[in-house]
């Protein structure tokens, strides 16, 4: 058998271990215009510690750069997560096709106005090839969106390419992983833009001083799906019983990740274990290129529901138990400031398949909370969980991409599991 078929062949066991090979069609349109330095999380413009000339790409930005703009106070305030938690506001669609492919997205407010919506897409979901001119497996690698009306729609690269160049020709998928860069998560903090995304069930790590040209990856915390011949694992890693799903694997470090960085700190976030799922935590020193990631102080950050519940239920009344199987795919957000600071998680919980279901089924988007002021210290769960939808939900539902654009808190995901929309958080209509 010739080697790339046989790396395809173990993608394809991982993908289906975790539950992450999907579908995910998309829609090639013209060129869009990059942006230019992005805002960070609370809308704040980032201002690079560095000065780069970005190395020639695909990824160009097009056009004369544009100055940051000085972001006014809002004159009234908008709803955020925190409200959402206390019960004052909720999310409603805004826009109903965006344009995004279907599959996961991480979207960043560049200084001009203009969106990146790093995606993952492949030659099946969206025409995309590698930057060696060859079409790109799916699940696939990741690739810029671009918006220019404020988010309202996003547009491929003309003609859809990855991102990320390989390091020869042809892209070699074990050094490359042009064949999955699933589940992009990325971040402008500390002067640089941060990647993680999964790779194999692995978390992998990349750095860039623009968002267009990345470092080579780096492992993160020796995330892997393994037996138990392999290593041994501890129990927060440990992959349980699943009433409808063949015991294999036992371990589980990885999967669809997210990433936050502050205070010199760079915190990226994984799944730990299946059957029950948990969200693991872990941590290094951003001047420590090399160091190893150690795991947070409170680690795994909080667990999901302890068993899956009644069989023969996938409606609304399984929504307890619909993070059984598996936690990951984090995107945060800091509020509030010194010990009223709080950090907020939107989350992918999967309760997995019900009897007969050919593959995971039953997502729903959760939302959780640190205790403290304090990233890696306990965290609580919404006890309105699952969001939007009830299960059984829908295989693009817990791909949170939050954005935060003047001041208005919006959310890119997909509510019927065939386009994505962009919710906005409004507040509740006063009661009577």
């Amino acid at each position: 058998m010739h080697p790339t078929v046989q790396r395809i062949g173990w993608l394809l066991l991982v993908c289906l271990a975790l539950g992450a090979c999907r579908p995910t069609p998309g829609k090639p349109a013209l060129a869009p215009n990059l942006g230019q330095p992005p805002l960070d999380s609370t809308g704040v413009a980032v201002t690079p510690l560095i000065r780069v000339t970005p190395v020639a790409s695909a990824y160009t930005p097009i056009g004369t750069p544009l100055l940051i703009p000085t972001t006014a106070p809002a004159p009234t305030r908008f709803p955020t997560l925190a409200d959402l938690w206390d019960g004052r506001a909720q999310f409603a669609v805004d826009v109903e096709d965006t344009g995004l492919p279907m599959g996961e997205s991480d979207t960043l407010v560049m200084s001009n106005d203009v969106l990146w919506s790093y995606v993952h897409a492949s030659e099946r979901s969206a025409g995309v090839r590698d930057q060696c001119g060859a079409p790109v497996p799916f699940p696939g690698c990741v690739v810029i969106y671009a918006s220019e009306d404020g988010g309202h729609t996003f547009a491929p690269p003309n003609p859809p390419s990855c991102l990320i160049a390989c390091q020869q020709c042809p892209c070699n998928p074990e050094s490359d992983h042009v064949v999955q860069q699933q589940y992009p998560r990325v971040v402008f903090a500390e002067g640089q833009a941060w990647m993680v995304y999964e790779y194999l069930g692995r978390v992998m790590l990349r750095t860039s001083p623009d968002g267009l040209s990345w470092s080579a990856p780096q492992r993160v915390a020796n995330s892997l799906i393994w037996h138990l011949w392999y290593a041994d694992c501890p129990t927060q890693e440990r992959i349980g019983e699943h009433p409808f799903v063949r015991f294999d694997y036992e371990c589980l470090r990885g999967g669809p990740p997210g990433i936050f960085v502050e205070e010199g700190v760079v915190y990226v976030f994984m799944a730990q274990g299946q059957n029950p799922g948990a969200l693991g935590c872990f941590k290094r020193p951003v001047s420590e290129p090399d160091a190893d990631f150690a795991p947070c102080a409170h680690n795994p950050l909080f667990v999901g529901a302890a068993s899956y519940g009644p069989r023969s239920r996938t409606d609304a009344a399984a929504n307890p138990f619909f993070d059984f199987r598996t936690i990951s795919s984090a995107e945060l957000q800091r509020l509030g400031a010194d010990a009223e600071r709080r950090y907020y998680m939107l989350y992918e919980g999967v309760r997995g398949p019900a009897e007969g279901d050919p593959g995971d089924t039953q997502f729903g988007l959760g939302l959780a909370r640190s205790l403290t002021d304090q990233i890696d210290g306990p965290w609580e769960k919404y006890p309105g969980n699952p969001l939007l939808v009830d299960l059984p939900g829908n295989i693009g539902v817990g791909h949170a991409d939050l954005v935060v654009l003047d001041g208005r808190t919006y959310l890119y995901t997909s509510l019927d599991g065939v386009t994505r929309s962009r919710l906005a958080l409004i507040w509740n209509a006063p009661t009577r």
